[in-house]
This record gives C-alpha cells, structure tokens and sequence, in this order.
C-alpha cells in the first residue's frame, strides 16, 4: 500500500467529543472525531448497511450508526455492538509541527467519489 498525505486543515477548533466530516476523501470520506485530546479518524461507512456515520452520535470512544445501530471503537474500527460483524477503516493521522495542520494518510489506490 502506498499512501499519501492529504490536507484536512486546521482541526484546532474541533471540540472534544465531536466529529467532522470529510466527505471528498477516499470512496466513502474521512470522519476525524477528538477524544480527550486526541484526533482519530475512521472510514464514513457503516460495514453493515453501506450507510454514512457522520450522523451518528458519539459517547466517549463510541460511534453509532444513526441508521440500524451498529457501534464502532473510533480508536480501532472494531465492532462493540451489532448488528454489524466487521469492523469500519480507521486511518493515521499527522500533525504538522506547529499542530495547525492535519494531514490523513489515505490509500492512493483507493478510488474517490
């Protein structure tokens, strides 16, 4: 695998417990969400309904698909609850020096939207 870094930009304001999409990223986008300081990023995708987790709700490490309810660790991708049975992408992210900037290694071989 390849990877490049890609922008996401100056992710300082992201509050605690909260997530920002990244929809133009990868085939499905990047959700960055930060908890207890700390910027994760997993794959906008439910792996059990092809379905968007951007508004999903977030509690404490837990990601929520709004649509049947399946739960994701935001830390790994792995599954905490079903009904989904494998777990989502998870992707490294990069600080630049002075911690304004973001970069996400994707996939180049990835196809985007």
């Amino acid at each position: 695998m390849t990877t490049d870094p890609v922008p996401l930009g100056d992710l300082s304001d992201l509050a605690d417990r909260e997530m920002r999409c990244f929809p133009d990223i990868g085939p499905h986008g990047v959700l960055v969400c930060r908890i207890d300081g700390r910027l994760h990023a997993v794959e906008n995708n439910c792996s059990h309904t092809n379905w968007s987790l951007a508004e999903g709700r977030l509690r404490g490490t837990t990601l929520t698909c709004p649509r049947h309810g399946a739960q994701f660790d935001v830390r790994d991708g792995s599954v905490t609850a079903p009904p989904a049975t494998e777990a989502i992408g998870t992707f490294e992210l990069e600080l630049s020096p002075d911690e304004t900037a973001v970069h996400v290694q994707i996939d180049r071989s990835m196809p985007s939207q």
